[in-house]
């Protein structure tokens, strides 16, 4: 189903299917696993199907890149080894030294340790914007220097919802791209290309795998990119990666396949049980605040609301008590287990300032001290809350 035109209209559909045709010589539904590093050539650069060495191109991967750039309605895709790799492989092909990029004041913190720390000494610039805020990511952008606004929708942790529509307008106007970070609503909740945006990233660790048993990442472009200078940006994206060799590797690729073909139905009951555990949190006293974009106070409810079809499976709250008290809470969770990642079918609880987003400590990007993250997986949802009115401090 190699034919973007012709793919099919069903989320779940695609899912299953692009990439992934049965195998002509066996029959076999499911797509085999290319363990193999290099193929025989039909002579001096006769490669079957354009495959020589598995850095290059691996018919496994293949089949992932292919059912990625369908589930986002892409142009390509390309399959990494971690999502920061293939962040790490956006920066360098389409910025260079002097360029500047505009990033979330509430990022994560992998990311924002990759630009602040490795782009940054290569010469590349940042500026941070609350990109919920489009005005404020117009007065972040630079004039002929800015090239790309990089945006996370919704945010890590704090559940920060971006405009994306808009935002693209900025970006465009000002003659950058707009990259989307995806991770969180993945291409089932959201599709960023199809409201403007030029890139679109996964870490596949997360969601898109779906049983915490496999560290990925994958890029997607738009079938056209219309900015001046970037219309090659798919082509570049090729190059790096090759060039870098980040790839996915076979079984990796083989695995975040088998997690995409449940990606919408652990998506829906991901979203069933933040509901019900929100609507928990709302209403206990020991919780100061709540952010989930579903909830119709929240400053980016509507445009949630606009731009994705539910709101996800992560919550973030804080805890009255303070810090200590969060870093207590979730130590004492037996369902939820404490643990750093998310989008798997367990649930998984931390505390942000002192774990994902440690990096970003002193920095404009810090998170409150007193902030705990879930990452609300599809067990029974009444165990759910019962573990954490237990574990949460009398108020």
């Amino acid at each position: 189903m190699t034919d973007h035109d012709a793919r099919p209209s069903g989320f779940s559909t695609r899912a299953i299917h692009a990439g992934q045709e049965p195998d002509p010589r066996t029959g076999a539904v499911v797509p085999a696993i290319y363990q193999v590093s290099t193929y025989k050539q039909d002579g001096v650069g006769g490669l079957r199907e354009g495959y020589e060495y598995s850095r290059s191109a691996n018919p496994t991967r293949t089949a992932l890149e292919e059912c990625l750039a369908a589930l986002e309605e892409g142009g390509r895709g390309f399959a990494f080894a971690s999502g920061l790799a293939g962040q790490d492989t956006v920066i360098r092909a389409l910025l260079r030294p002097g360029d500047h990029v505009v990033v979330p004041t509430d990022a994560y913190g992998g990311t924002y340790r990759l630009i602040n720390k490795v782009a940054q000494p290569w010469g590349i610039e940042h500026t941070a914007a609350a990109i919920a805020d489009v005005d404020a990511v117009r007065q972040a952008i630079r004039p002929g220097q800015t090239k790309v606004v990089w945006v996370e929708t919704p945010t890590n942790p704090l559940l920060g919802i971006a405009d994306i529509r808009a935002v693209a307008d900025v970006a465009h106007e000002a003659g950058a791209l707009l990259a989307v970070d995806n991770t969180f609503a993945t291409p089932y909740l959201q599709q960023p290309l199809a409201l403007g945006a030029d890139v679109v990233m996964h870490s596949t660790t997360k969601y898109c795998g779906g049983h915490s048993d496999v560290v990925g990442g994958a890029v997607v472009t738009a079938r056209q990119i219309d900015v001046a200078g970037f219309e090659d940006a798919a082509d570049r994206i090729a190059f790096h990666q090759n060039s870098m060799g980040a790839v996915a590797g076979p079984f990796d690729a083989w695995l975040v396949l088998r997690g995409l073909k449940t990606l919408g139905l652990r998506m829906d009951r991901h979203c069933d049980n933040a509901e019900k555990v929100v609507a928990f949190l709302q209403d206990h006293p020991a919780v100061s605040a709540v952010h989930y974009p579903g909830l119709a106070t929240h400053p980016g409810h509507d445009v949630a609301t606009k731009q994705m079809l539910r709101y996800g499976g992560m919550v973030s709250f804080q805890v009255k008590a303070g810090e200590q008290a969060a870093v207590d809470l979730c130590a004492r969770t037996t369902v939820f287990t404490l643990g750093e990642s998310l989008g798997g079918v367990e649930s998984l609880i931390e505390h942000p300032g002192r774990m994902t987003h440690a990096s970003v400590a002193g920095t404009e990007l810090e998170v409150p001290a007193d902030l705990v993250r879930l990452s609300v997986g599809i067990e029974d949802a009444d165990d759910l809350v019962a573990d954490l009115e237990r574990a949460l401090p009398r108020a």
